[in-house]
């Protein structure tokens, strides 16, 4: 390992350990905020799009094989499109992880950038054409919302805040019983555990409440979120925030 390589592990393992300890550090925020938006995108592939979802992948892999049962009504062809979109993100957010390993700040700048492009593009879509599900306008949807969520998963994966990780909650949930009080745990942790789970109960609520209007509406906010926070975070992680 590299003597530059090895000071940028350090300086993650620094910065992942200071947006553990409090929900208003900077870094910490900004995954809030992303969490919110996960509710928002899960909650149109999911009520808009046809059971079906954009970031919760292992909520896919069981649709798929009761799907592939014949029960439920459930889709096949869904979850393999958003499986197959989530996985081509991932291993490019993997690349950019690797190319940009001297600065996350950068890594989640350009992630955040085509995180907010994709689901603008999404958006734009759903402005302008007639979106159905089982068709190929919906899966056009799925596909690009879940590449979007596949690139953001890989990049908060290398930056690795405990509980933070913005799309899946099982683990949060866990630790957050495990080391409470009432079982005689610490507690420690326990503000970040559950903002986080209330992240994600706001943005899919305000999701399902959006798509009532229109499909546009929680696109339109999620990919305004994803900007805001491009533009909130990166100048304060520039200035040592």
């Amino acid at each position: 390992m590299s003597v530059s390589t090895a000071a940028a592990g350090a300086e993650h393992d620094s910065l992942s350990q200071r947006a553990s300890r409090s929900i208003k550090h900077p870094l910490a925020r900004t995954l809030l905020v992303l969490t919110f938006t996960t509710g928002l995108v899960d909650a149109t592939s999911y009520l808009g799009l046809g059971h079906v979802f954009a970031a919760n992948m292992t909520g896919n892999i069981v649709f798929l094989g009761f799907g592939i049962a014949g029960s439920g009504g459930l889709p096949v062809v869904a979850p393999l499109i958003s499986l197959g979109a989530f996985l081509v993100g991932a291993g490019a957010g993997g690349v950019l992880a690797r190319r940009m390993a001297d600065s996350h700040t950068r890594n989640l700048a350009w992630a955040l950038g085509i995180e907010a492009s994709l689901i603008a593009v999404a958006a734009v879509l759903a402005a302008t054409i007639d979106i159905r599900p089982d068709a190929v306008s919906g899966d056009a949807l799925i596909a690009l919302l879940a590449l979007a969520m596949g690139v953001r998963n890989a990049t908060i994966r290398r930056i690795a805040v405990p509980d933070l990780t913005t799309t899946v909650l099982t683990m949060t949930l866990t630790g957050l019983a495990a080391e409470s009080p009432f079982f005689g745990g610490t507690g420690k942790g326990s503000t970040r555990r559950t903002a986080a789970v209330l992240g994600m109960l706001a943005g899919a609520l305000s999701g399902a409440l959006l798509l009532k209007t229109s499909l546009l509406l929680p696109l339109a906010a999620a990919a305004a979120l994803a900007l805001a926070t491009l533009f909130l975070y990166i100048p304060a992680a520039r200035r040592g925030a």
